[in-house]
């Protein structure tokens, strides 16, 4: 499948997802976030992936979300922003396979919450972490962060909205692989690789477990910290329950 705002390429199990708008570095898009959804539906059930990488073109990941459309004052397009931001997020959430984000330059935003989303992340000494959204009315998810770092650490970070640098996030464990920009994307391929040394179905119960064994799940999190803001910001109903999960 062609798309227009992602690069998809898939070699030797792993499946590489390059977020592709970087003249306006990597924001995330209603059509990039349909794209990612679109590609992430295909590589779900398919004995080609196995693992996927994230990464952004152009020495950055993403600085968020595509702001000319997530403040449009149109109904249509905010309705757009919510539907086309609830099913890629939940799209990557919910993956049963495991996901990798190697990150450089900005994760910020939307970005950051990508970049939470994964399983590993790796960064390269260029990377900036931070939730700015807050600054502009517009609260961070918490959950996935949180669970990662701390509840310190995601108070400070998503209250503040404040940046850290790639030694302060591996410090804190947000990322576990701290490297040169060379080196990003060659051991980003090294993890998933290692990573597929356990057997599939070992690797799909893990991921099942981390999904479902941490109290409330993602999902309800989620409906409270992102599907709620977008309902009270923009006046949307609710959108319906998502099928087929």
């Amino acid at each position: 499948m062609a798309y227009a705002e992602i690069l998809a390429e898939v070699s030797d199990r792993v499946g590489t997802v390059t977020l592709n708008r970087p003249a306006k570095k990597n924001a995330l898009s209603i059509r990039l976030r349909d794209e990612v959804t679109a590609c992430l539906e295909a590589w779900r059930d398919s004995p080609e992936v196995s693992a996927v990488i994230f990464r952004g073109a152009g020495g950055t990941f993403s600085s968020g979300f595509d702001r000319t459309e997530l403040l449009s004052a149109d109904k249509e397009v905010q309705r757009e922003v919510y539907r086309s931001s609830r099913s890629y997020h939940l799209a990557v959430m919910s993956f049963p396979k495991p996901t990798i984000a190697a990150l450089e330059g900005f994760a910020l935003g939307g970005g950051f919450d990508l970049a939470v989303l994964c399983d590993v992340r790796l960064a390269a000494e260029s990377a900036v972490f931070g939730h700015p959204e807050v600054k502009f009315g517009g609260p961070p998810l918490v959950s996935p962060l949180r669970r990662i770092v701390g509840e310190g650490w995601a108070r400070d970070l998503c209250l503040s909205g404040r940046r850290i640098d790639s030694a302060t996030a591996f410090r804190i464990g947000l990322v576990t692989h701290l490297v040169s920009s060379a080196e990003l994307y060659p051991r980003a391929l090294a993890v998933a690789r290692e990573i597929l040394e356990a057997p599939a179905l070992a690797l799909a119960l893990t991921k099942r477990f981390f999904l479902e064994g941490q109290g409330a799940s993602m999902e309800e999190c989620f409906a409270r910290e992102h599907d709620r803001t977008f309902e009270l910001s923009y006046g949307l109903p609710p959108l319906p329950p998502p099928s087929g999960r």
